[in-house]
């Protein structure tokens, strides 16, 4: 019975890892198919429909993205710059991220500090903040839905972002 439960629990693992993978790739190819420009990092432009089929054998994770440019200057009447949101508790630990917002649209949003309360937290925030990074450039908005089998981290992570957005007049 603790096999079972061991091995469930690897293959929810998995299957997040895999789906953020995914999505993650599939927003990368549509800002490269966009954009026509290699280097063009606007990942904002860029929305995933819907995760492709679980391959048989998962292929090596895409390289990191390269680091980000500091935000431009705000035209005038839309808000830019580098937003910190609130440090929000949970059972885990604290979540906190940071937004960058350029000409009042999101271009980027880190994660500051995760849940850290045990190897299985660490996991599962790891599992998820990709996941909720896409969304939220996509959507432009804290208004997305948090990820299965994490939901303190997600409810955390959009009040974090929210607040920052919030600072930042979006």
């Amino acid at each position: 019975m603790r096999t079972r439960a061991t091995l469930s629990g690897i293959f929810a693992s998995v299957a997040i890892l895999v789906v953020g993978w995914q999505v993650g790739s599939a927003a990368i190819t549509a800002v490269h198919s966009s954009s026509g420009a290699a280097g063009n990092n606007s990942a904002s432009t860029a929305r995933a429909t819907s995760p492709a089929p679980t391959p048989s054998v998962p292929a090596a994770p895409a390289a990191p993205a390269a680091p980000t440019a500091p935000a431009a200057p705000a035209a005038p009447g839309k808000p830019g710059g580098t937003f910190t949101g609130s440090s929000e508790s949970t059972p885990y630990g604290s979540v906190q991220v940071q937004v960058v917002v350029a000409n009042g649209k999101i271009t980027d949003v880190k994660a500051l500090h995760l849940t850290d309360d045990g190897g299985r937290s660490v996991q599962i925030s790891n599992s998820a903040v990709p996941i909720l990074r896409s969304e939220v450039l996509s959507s432009q908005s804290a208004r997305v839905s948090t990820i299965g089998g994490a939901t303190y981290t997600s409810d955390a992570y959009l009040s974090s972002l929210q607040s920052a957005l919030d600072q930042a007049g979006i």
